[in-house]
């Protein structure tokens, strides 16, 4: 290529891309994947998980992808190429290789494209002196590629594919009984009953399905299929006094299967809005004093699971990979599951909530968190301060189940808070006692901490939100091309890989940029570079300026 364009190519996403990603992903642990005797070679391990990463960050297809790889020279020379006639090969290849990661995924549960993201977002981390002890956390919900059935188009598409699993003998013996539902797809099947009942088409269905439960088991229980009729049956019907009844919607667990095409992803509501699919949560540098912020964790789970129990999963991780310190969370991700974690002795990490979950206190009264808990190393209070600064010891009550901190009586006959104090005075000890559980100890220090950071009027988790959004911006509406958790959360973390190296480009693009206004900015002093043509320019400017300065008081007028 020309000089000028090659130099243009370098300095692009795609330079980026080669040299902060391409170049830092190490290969060896994806060796698990293949044979160890000699073989024919295979396309390169970083060639197939780069495209992988850029197939998510662009959202393309399939096809797209292998266009880009073929006559892009942007994304051949991201992925170490630099030549059009080199790395050949066929989009089946990729398919194998997606293919082998699963069947680890199933065998192992380690997450190679995961494990990859990971280990380059640490070279990344140290080559660039990025500050980790402070990061920020958040979570949204993203869809996988199925469509939004009701009741009776579930069970009549599980139907269809219990028929297509049949044998051809088994299919002409149970021909007249799967008749109603094979003319055309569920979705018609739906249509056929505008103005009916669903209670009759749904009993008649159950009782379809248990009477293919039982004849069906001794030929077909080991069959995917047979498994998930048996899964739906047991979610909508339940066999009281050998009859089959129709449980009522809301008898519906958010857990139960959302499409037969689909056997991980669950239903929530948030906000009264349904969700069908799968969330993800996200983790990010977060410290002032870094120049850029990367995306540090991503993870993908069925979206009925709580945040916190994300948060006390993400924790064990980002502790031993970085320096975290301090987390930055919203309300959701506070709860016994994530204070479980945070109080063991290996990963004391403050947590910052930017909201508390559950009522606001009375502003009139004095709540837990207005006391000052203090904790030993196992995360059990000992010391208790109220606001107007008397410190009292914690008991272990008598039930063995909660504590109770004893304020002298004397001290707060006097205090002006008494009338507003959540302690009161026994009925046999005058002293006032104020009683609270472990769990309501801790969520007082979330709600105090959350307090404290809204004093200081820095919130560091809001830009977190505008990170979640880059990492859907390739899925319109939020919704993957793909199905099952393992390939939601491979686009997910591609995305977030490609978004890490955005910006960086961002951030070397700026540096680069300071460097030339510095280097090109008119000198000052005398030590400043004489400029060509400087004093010629000089010596105009003082003769226009005395021109000027004669001009003025003869109050002379020019005509041009």
């Amino acid at each position: 290529m020309p000089e000028k364009l090659r130099k243009r190519l370098e300095t692009s996403w795609a330079g980026v891309y080669y040299r902060e990603f391409f170049s830092r992903l190490s290969e060896a642990p994806f060796g698990v994947l293949y044979a160890d005797c000699p073989s024919r070679p295979n396309v390169p391990v970083n060639v197939l998980v780069g495209l992988e990463y850029l197939k998510a960050g662009h959202g393309w297809t399939d096809e797209e992808m292998y266009d880009a790889f073929c006559y892009d020279v942007q994304v051949r020379y991201a992925l170490g190429y630099r030549q059009l006639g080199e790395g050949d090969f066929d989009l089946r290849t990729l398919y194998y290789f997606r293919e082998r990661l699963s069947r680890h995924m199933q065998e192992t549960g380690s997450n190679l494209l995961d494990q990859a993201f990971e280990q380059v977002t640490d070279a990344q981390i140290a080559a660039f002196r990025l500050k980790t002890g402070k990061q920020r956390m958040d979570s949204t919900q993203v869809a996988s590629n199925i469509r939004r059935m009701g009741r009776v188009q579930l069970l009549v598409e599980v139907l269809q594919l219990v028929q297509r699993m049949l044998s051809e003998a088994d299919q002409g013996r149970y021909a007249e009984a799967f008749a109603p539902y094979l003319k055309g797809h569920a979705g018609q099947y739906v249509y056929r009953m505008k103005g009916e009942e669903t209670g009759a088409h749904l009993q008649r269905i159950g009782e379809f399905m248990q009477h293919l439960l039982v004849e069906l088991k001794p030929a077909y229980a080991a069959e995917p299929v047979y498994q998930v009729l048996e899964r739906v049956f047991g979610e909508h019907f339940q066999v009281e006094q050998a009859a089959v009844v129709t449980k009522p919607n809301e008898a519906l667990s958010a857990a139960s299967l959302q499409s037969p095409d689909d056997l991980e992803a669950t239903y929530r509501e948030k906000r009264s809005q349904g969700y069908r699919g799968y969330v993800v949560n996200v983790s990010e540098t977060c410290d002032p004093e870094n120049p850029l912020q990367l995306i540090t964790k991503v993870q993908t789970a069925s979206n009925n699971i709580d945040d916190s129990q994300l948060l006390a999963e993400a924790l064990p991780n980002l502790r031993e990979r970085t320096e975290l310190e301090t987390i930055y969370t919203d309300g959701g991700h506070g709860g016994p599951a994530a204070d479980t974690v945070l109080q063991e002795q290996q990963a004391q990490v403050e947590h910052i909530q930017t909201a508390i979950r559950g009522r606001s206190p009375n502003p009139d009264k004095l709540h837990l968190a207005d006391f000052t808990i203090k904790l030993n190393q196992d995360g059990k209070p000992v010391k208790v301060t109220c606001p107007p600064g008397q410190t009292v010891a914690v008991q272990t009550g008598n039930q063995q189940k909660a504590f109770v901190s004893h304020f002298e009586a004397e001290v707060c006959q006097t205090c002006p808070l008494l009338e507003q104090c959540p302690a009161r005075p026994g009925k046999r000890d005058p002293r006032h006692h104020l009683r609270f559980t472990q769990a309501e100890a801790l969520a007082a220090e979330r709600r105090r901490r959350s307090h404290e950071q809204q004093q200081e009027g820095r919130n560091l988790r809001a830009a977190v939100e505008a990170t979640v959004r880059s990492l859907k911006h390739p899925f319109p509406a939020g919704k993957l091309p793909v199905r099952g958790k393992f390939r939601v959360a491979c686009l997910l973390i591609g995305s977030a890989a490609v978004a890490n190296i955005r910006r960086i480009e961002r951030y070397l693009e700026g540096t680069t940029k300071a460097e030339k206004r510095q280097h090109t900015a008119p000198g000052q002093g005398e030590n400043a570079p004489e400029q060509p043509g400087g004093s010629i320019l000089a010596s105009a400017k003082t003769a226009l300026a005395a021109l000027l300065g004669w001009l003025q008081p003869q109050k002379l007028s020019l005509s041009w």
